[in-house]
Parts: C-alpha cells; structure tokens; sequence
C-alpha cells in the first residue's frame, strides 16, 4: 500500500533556512499579518466613568436612577395643560425658531463630520493632464531639445492611495467624530427642551398675568362702588370728607396697579414672538379670564426618565470622543502604512501621446514614521489625556446638576402646594373679613378707615394666591424639564401623582 501523499502546503525548512519563500506563501504572511494588526485599535476602549448616585430622590420616596436611555420619545409633554393656543405656539416654535435652526445646523455640520471620517477608511483616486513647455539653453550636439532649446511634454495619470488602518488611528477617528455627532444630536434635544420651556413658562406667566388683570378689574370696579357709596353717604352728611378721600385713593392706587401690569404683559408677548420666530408687531394673544391646568406629574418615575435629560447624554458622549482621541494620539507613535499606484501615458509628441510605448506606472507601499518631533506627540497625548479627564469631570458635575435640578423642582411643588392650601384659608378668612367690615359701614358702626384696610388685605391675598398659582404652573413646567421632557404612561413604575386633581386654576 502507498503512503498518502499531503499536499506541499507549507515551505520547505531548507528554503525557510535560507530566508527564501516562495511569492505566494510571502503574500499570505503579509495578508494575514495586516489582517491581525488591523483587527486591534490603540487607545482604551470606552467605559462608562464611576458615578456615586443615589437610590432614591431625597424630597419624594420611590425615585429610582438607572442607565441612559436619552433616545426614548418624549412626547408634546406641553399638551399636558390642556391648552390649544400654548399648543399652536410651541409647533410654531418648533419650526421658525433661529436658535433652534442655528443648533440644527450644528448638528448637520457634526454628521458632514462623521461621513468625512468614514471616507478615509477607503482608497483616493485621482487623475491629471498637463502639457509642459520648457527651454534651456543649447550647448552643442549633446542637447536633446530642438535647435531652439524648447520641448513639450504631454502627461495623461490616474493615481490611487490607500492608508491601511493598521493601528487602529482612522478608526478611533471615526468613533471620535461619531461620538461628536450624537453629543451635537443632544445639544439640539436639549435645545429644543429648553426654548420649550422657555415659551411655555412665558405663555402660563402672561396667563396669570391675565388673570390678575382680571381682578385688579374686578377689585376697582368694587371700590369705584365704594366710593360712590362714600360720595352720597358724605352729601348726606353721615360719614366726613376724609372717608371720600381714602376711598378715592384706594380706587386709584389700584387702577396704578391694573395699567402698571401692562408692560409686563407686553413684554411677556414680545419674548414669545420672538421664540416663535416673528417680530413682537406680528404676534398678539389675546387676554383670557383662565388659566391652563395644573397637570399631575406622577411621583415614581422610571429611572430613565433622569437620564433622559439631552445635556447629561452629551456631556457622556464626549466623554467618548475625549477617549477615543487617546487612541489617535497613541497611534501617532507608529508608522503609517499606505498603497500607492500611479499609470500613464507620458511623450513629446502630442500625435503619438497615448501610445503603448509612451506608457509608465508605479506600484507600492509606503511606510512612513516620525523619527523626531521635540516632544509634540508625547505633548498631544497629554493633552488628549488630560482633555479626557475634564470632560469626565464635566459628565460627572452634568449628573450632579441634574439631581439638584430635580430635587429642587420636587421640594418646591411639595412646599408650594402646602402653601396655596393655607393661602386659600386665609383668602377665605380675608373675604370673609370684607364682607362684614362692608356691611358694618354700611350700618355706620365702622370708619372708612377700617373698610379700606381690610381691602388691602382681602386684594393682598387674592394676588398672593394668584402668584403661587402661577408659581406652581411654574415649578411644573421646570420639573418636566428637569427630567429630560414628557413621558409615556405605560413607562411608569407606579403612577402615584403630585397633585391628582389636575384642577384649572383660577
């Protein structure tokens, strides 16, 4: 029987004694060992940095922290005061907007970026013609030009170049520029969130405005009735000429107050226009005598929710572009590999230019490595270090911030709810108050004097009610902010609200 005989797959141990392989083994060493090299990139690979958060919100029990997950839909959280008009303003917004037109720019600038970092991944190809003219001056029968020392030279090339991601530069380039591209995304989310919050608190702080236009209305219609009281009661000869006085005073100090809520209401109307992208003369809003609904923003959010927020999302991606910017730094300590070619035709004859003879190429690669530099790549790769390390802190501080942001508006709805329910108490007492300090003026037992004073009392508290009203709406709006924008029902863990009522308020 004769032995199996295996194909002469490997090299003879004699021709590798000698340092001789055959071509085609070389091609496969050189191939499989740019294959592996190119398998590995230099530089740490991304890791989230260490954070110290807490189990649950210090102001309301139940409040969980949890990974981010900025990509999931917000919704029109606006639509949450039941509010047509706030509704039409903010897709106006949405769409006139130049600070959110500028920011949107930014962001296609950011992803022109990231296609430019993809492009290098593959060859260039370039092409030329020329003619070239030139002289020198003849020196007997050694010169090649003609016998006035001028030729022409006509060039016709394509060229082609690829740089081999051998170390992995291009690649940490591109997860940079990718990184930038979704941190540029946040920064429009997070714009958007914010010129949202800005219109909607400016539109509920006109409504309240209104609704206190609409009392101090109502209050000096009132003392207008007073004084005409005082006015008959004093021809009459019952009450003094100082009770008309006071009761005039008393009518025209708060006329003072309604006209003097006229440009802040204006200006309120200009700030909107503005954020919807017309002039203040292009936008009016018309008064209204009620305020949108305090919505019922529930207490045990999903995690998530925090981690929403767009601006906590880009301070972490550029985290990642800062790490894998590491990675292009260390790169530059290695030689550059690239493949070149470059064919042709080249003749002095333009009749007999593109001609098999006139043909030439070039075929090869090229390693290129900085022998000496002073230092700049190791100062680079301390910088990209250490801009590594400030955009870690800059993360960190980001997530800081968001918590107190979101205690904060916690704590404040919480207190401004227990407040508005003793104000109303005491707005109850201080209408109570006037009504029998009127009757008993009427009847003569009381001065004017004691009439207007509890007056000012009774218009004091209607106004701080209405004040910590708007205050709410307020605190409503910067706690739905501050949790990265609106949320889906069926995203919720338990959802326990602030306020169950959800009552308008007026």
């Amino acid at each position: 029987m004769k032995p199996v005989q295996f194909p002469d797959v490997f090299p003879p141990a004699r021709a590798l004694r000698a340092g001789r392989l055959p071509r085609s083994c070389s091609l496969i060493l050189l191939l499989g060992l740019l294959g592996l090299l190119a398998g590995c990139a230099l530089g740490p690979d991304y890791q989230r940095p260490e954070l110290t958060t807490p189990v649950q919100f210090k102001q309301v029990e139940g409040w969980t922290s949890a990974a981010p997950a900025d990509a999931l839909a917000r919704g029109n959280w606006w639509a949450l005061y039941g509010d047509a008009e706030l509704n039409a303003l903010v897709e106006r917004l949405q769409l006139s907007n130049q600070n959110l037109a500028a920011a949107e720019a930014q962001y296609r600038q950011a992803r022109a970026l990231v296609r430019g970092a993809r492009a290098s991944f593959y060859p260039t190809l370039s092409g030329s013609a020329g003619v070239t003219r030139s002289g020198q001056g003849a020196s007997g029968t050694n010169s090649s030009t003609s016998a006035s020392g001028i030729s022409k030279s006509y060039d016709l090339s394509l060229s082609a170049a690829w740089e081999l991601d051998v170390w992995g530069k291009l690649r940490r380039g591109l997860e940079a520029s990718r990184a930038e591209f979704e941190a540029s995304a946040a920064d429009l989310a997070a714009a958007r969130l914010s010129l949202q919050s800005e219109l909607v608190q400016n539109y509920l702080q006109l409504r309240v405005l209104d609704e206190q236009s609409r009392l101090l209305d109502a209050t000096v219609a009132a003392y207008a009735r007073s004084l005409r009281l005082t006015e008959n009661q004093y021809r009459a000869g019952i009450v003094p000429k100082s009770d008309v006085s006071q009761a005039t005073t008393q009518l025209k100090s708060t006329q003072a107050q309604a006209i003097d809520l006229q440009w802040q209401r204006a200006q309120l109307e200009h700030a909107i226009a503005v954020l919807v992208g017309v002039s203040p003369a292009q936008l009016s809003i018309a008064p209204r005598e009620s305020l949108p609904a305090l919505p019922a923003i529930p207490l045990a959010l999903p995690s998530q929710l925090l981690e929403r927020r767009p601006d906590v999302a880009a301070a972490e991606r550029r985290v990642m572009a800062a790490n894998a910017q590491i990675g292009v730094a260390e790169a530059a300590w290695f030689p550059d590999l690239s493949l070149s070619a470059t064919g042709g035709y080249r003749s002095s004859s333009f009749a007999d230019w593109i001609e098999v003879p006139n043909r030439f190429w070039s075929l090869g690669p090229q390693l290129a490595l900085t022998l000496f530099d002073g230092g700049a790549r190791r100062a680079e790769l301390e910088r990209s270090e250490a801009a590594y390390d400030q955009t870690v802190a800059e993360y960190r501080q980001a997530v800081l911030d968001s918590f107190r942001e979101v205690e904060d508006y916690l704590v404040q709805l919480r207190v401004l709810e227990q407040e508005s329910g003793v104000q109303q108490e005491a707005l109850d007492a201080a209408r109570e108050a006037l009504r029998l300090i009127e009757n008993q003026y009427r009847a003569g037992t009381v001065d004017y004097n004691s009439v207007v004073t509890v007056q000012a009392t009774a218009l004091s508290n209607e106004r701080s009610n209405l004040t910590l009203l708007g205050n709410r709406l307020l605190a409503s709006v910067q706690l739905i902010a501050a949790l990265g924008g609106g949320w889906q029902v069926e995203q919720l863990d338990s959802p326990a609200p602030i306020s169950s009522r959800g009552e308008a308020l007026r």
